[in-house]
């Protein structure tokens, strides 16, 4: 379940007053893709142009990274998280990890 709305890749969050820092959370996932989604995948790369096969797969990892990383926040008590990113890193050949990650706070709402 996500509770926390407010998540921005900005310093801070126009109408919103930061009262706490409660430090870096974050979500961090590590992903394959299977052998036959690496045949399919090297299919349509030989025709070029979209690989909806690795789409589909980055698309669900961030996913994973992001709502790990929302859970993080709502269990330290914040309800927003400011200066959000993703990184990814290849831990050995197609295997993946993904991090997102940013700083929870809690704000409230300026008059």
């Amino acid at each position: 379940m996500i509770d926390l709305q407010l998540i921005t890749t900005a310093n801070n969050l126009e109408g919103y007053r930061i009262s706490k820092h409660l430090g870096v959370v974050r979500g961090i996932t590590v992903r394959s893709r299977s052998l036959l989604g690496n045949i399919g995948g090297g299919i349509q790369s030989l025709f070029g142009g979209k690989l909806s096969i690795y789409v589909q797969l980055c698309e669900t990892t961030r996913e994973e990274a992001y709502r790990l990383m929302i859970q993080n926040a709502n269990d330290v008590g914040a309800n927003a998280v400011i200066n959000m990113r993703y990184d990814a890193n290849e831990v050995m050949q197609g295997i993946t990890e993904v991090l997102a990650y940013g700083t929870a706070v809690v704000v409230e709402k300026v008059n």
